[in-house]
This record gives C-alpha cells, structure tokens and sequence, in this order.
C-alpha cells in the first residue's frame, strides 16, 4: 500500500460515521508542516496568517506552539473579532476603508492596543480620523513596502500590485507623516514577496519555466534583500522603537528569515499545505486539509460522479486554480466539465473500484478558501476524528 492510499484508508475509516460533502485536517500532519516553518524560520517567530487557516482552533493551536507569535489578519472586522476573543497581536495586512470597525478601534483600549493596521498613504490616516466618531485612543500602524521586482528600467514589473510605497524616501515619508500625526503610532513595517513566497519553481513538465522562475526569484531576493534593509534603516530613523519588520510567505520562510532587517516571518498555508505549493524546491509539505465529495452516480465504465466540488480559488482563472482529485490516486476531471458547481464527473480506472456513497477526496487549490465552502473541520488522528470545530463560516463569520 502506497503512503496515499494508507492516508486514503485511514481517512475512510475516521469518517466512516460522516456523510460528505466533508472537510477534514489531518493533526499529524498539520503539526509536521508547524514543525517545518519554525525549522525554515531558523529562530525569527512565525506569525501565522489567518486567511490561510479561518478557524480560531487551529489558530489558537499553532499559536501555543514554540516559534509562533501573532496573527496577521485580512480584514479589520475580522480583526476586531480576534481580538475580541482574546487574540492580542494582531497585524491587519491590509489598508481598510471600515469605517464603523475604525470608530470601534478608536473607543476600545483593549481592542487599540491588540490590533495594528496597515497604511501605505496618508489619505488613510485621514479615513481613520473621519471615522473616530469621538474615539481618542491611540491606532498602531505598519507601513507597507512594495516588493515587485522592476527590469528594464522599470518597463517590467514582477509582483503583486500591493503599496505604492518603494524607495527608503517614499516609505520614510510616509513614516514622518505617522509621526507627525496625533492619535497613531508607528509600530511595525511589512513587505510580502509574493511573487517569492507564493509561485512555484519546479512546475510539472515545465523545465524551462521553471528556470526562469528560478531565476527571476534568485534576482528578487537579491534586489529586496539591499532594499529593504535600506528602508528598514530609514525608517528606523523615524522611528527608533519600530517593534517589528514583517517579511516573507510560507514560499520564502528562510530565505527571508536570512534577512537581518526583518524580525518576523509571515506564513500560514504551509499548516494546510494546499496544491499550489506542491511546485516548490524549497521545501516539501504533507498536505494536511482535504474535502471529500460522495459517489452519487456510475454513468459508465471508468466514470463516476461525485456531488459538487465547484471549488474554484482566487486568482487569474485556470485549471490550476481548481481542486485536484487526490483520493484514490488517479483520478481525473473530464475536460468538457470539469469541476462542477452540482455535480462533478471523474475519469480514470479506480473509478471502476469505488461504489455509490464512497468518498472522493479532494485538495483545495489555495489553503483557508476552503472553510468558506464547509461549517466545521473534523480534526483527524490516526484513523480517528477526535474533535470537531467550526471554521469562521461555522461561527458566521464571513468576512470578504
């Protein structure tokens, strides 16, 4: 028995009393991919990203852990709500236009000391203020850097079009503007390599691809690693008690734990390690969350049809953007169908080996995504599920 069919069996018999549409996390190897980032972190505390994870349990599991601290949110309301529950750090990573969660922020003491908002434009700042409704208590702010690398001059951008702040000069600026401000407090700078940290570099039948991207990274590193030093250094001019300079992706852990400019490491899919991060050299995770969709049809030899699964993740639309079928190994969409919103028929042999009522097990494309698509998540150990816990859709929390 291969190490996936072992997993398939194992998962079968944890939920043999369950009916799918089912999502599970596998402990073990959830608790291996936390081992891993920490290792990769190489002593720099991991703050784990709560998109990725959108359950407060397994939040609340990995943070008890040596090698990780705080929480990087991406909504305000979200982050108010965390905080609420007794999460004390917490780094929004994104500039907010909320503004009855602002007026909240700004009236709460609790609330004003646990959560640190991004800026990257003093237009922002003046958002925060409109919105105070009386609120006098003190905003935390992080700064955000643009990380995209620019070739020719500038002609050609590689990276995610985040803050439109670059040079040591335009973030410093934006820092003196903080300071000069009454009612905020710089505290924090952040700088998310995506186009490290999030794309794959040993792409399936794609080695010339996968040169390029790793050579595109090589020269990224590089550039980010002197720029961001240079702003660090800038900014800390600013600010001398900045607390923490934020870095990296689950991608790029130690390549940006490298850094002596940054403190603290971003990461949070590596716990659930989704099909996007199977193309990495860098490191190699256990997938660790999966759903699994039943047999509801036989339509013939070498089909079945499985009850939705129409998981798509965010991002350019394609074919890698879907689920894979993982469970039992060998399956395939059917090209005229794919992943359907009701009903998704599966090509391959081991189609002929399951019956109506089995399950298929899938693997999301993105890692947190999938909780918005399931209440609960049944916490597996060994061939067991041994805790059952809602995601924030089970909480009734959707926050985007």
């Amino acid at each position: 028995m291969t190490p996936r069919a072992a997993d398939r069996a194992r998962y079968d018999r944890a939920t043999a009393h369950l009916d799918a549409p089912v999502a599970v996390v596998d402990l073990e190897a959830f608790d291996a991919n936390a081992d891993d980032l920490v290792r990769r972190a190489g002593g720099k505390p991991v703050r784990v990203a709560s998109k990725s994870v959108r359950c407060r349990a397994l939040l609340e599991r990995v943070l008890a852990r040596d090698g990780f601290a705080g929480i990087m949110s991406f909504t305000l309301d979200e982050s108010l709500w965390l905080a609420r529950a007794g999460f004390d750090d917490v780094l929004l990573a994104y500039p907010s236009a909320d503004r009855a969660a602002y007026s909240e922020l700004a009236r709460d003491a609790k609330l004003a000391g646990a959560v640190t908002v991004m800026v990257d434009d003093p237009a922002q700042l003046d958002l925060i203020d409109r919105a105070r409704d009386g609120g006098a208590e003190e905003v935390r702010v992080c700064l955000e850097l643009d990380t995209s690398l620019h070739l020719l001059g500038g002609r050609v951008r590689i990276g995610a079009r985040r803050s439109p702040l670059r040079t040591p000069a335009q973030v410093a600026e934006v820092a003196r503007s903080v300071a000069r401000r009454p009612g905020f407090r710089l505290v924090g700078l952040m700088a998310y390599e995506g186009h490290v940290a999030g794309v794959g570099d040993a792409i399936a039948g794609r080695p010339l691809r996968s040169r390029a991207v790793r050579l595109m990274q090589a020269a990224a590193r590089r550039e980010l690693a002197a720029r961001r030093a240079a702003v660090v250094a800038a900014v800390r001019a600013v600010a001398p008690d900045l607390e923490f300079v934020n870095g990296g992706g689950t991608g790029s852990v130690q390549h940006t734990a490298a850094e002596d400019a940054v403190t603290e490491i971003a990461a949070g899919s590596g716990l659930y390690v989704p099909r996007l991060f199977d193309n990495y050299t860098s490191f190699t995770g256990r997938p660790a969350a999966l759903f699994a969709q039943p047999v509801v049809r036989r339509p013939g030899v070498g089909v079945v049809t499985v009850l939705g699964g129409g998981y798509p993740a965010s991002g350019a639309a394609g074919c890698d953007r879907l689920p894979v079928p993982y469970l039992p190994e060998g399956l395939r969409y059917d090209p005229q169908e794919g992943a359907g919103e009701v009903q998704t028929p599966l090509l391959g042999s081991p189609a002929d080996d399951l019956l109506i009522g089995d399950k298929v097990w899938f693997r999301h494309a993105k890692a947190g995504e999938l909780c918005e698509r399931f209440d609960a998540l049944h916490l597996i150990e060994g061939d067991r599920v041994t805790a059952t816990v809602p995601t924030y859709r089970g909480e009734g929390r959707t926050f985007l």
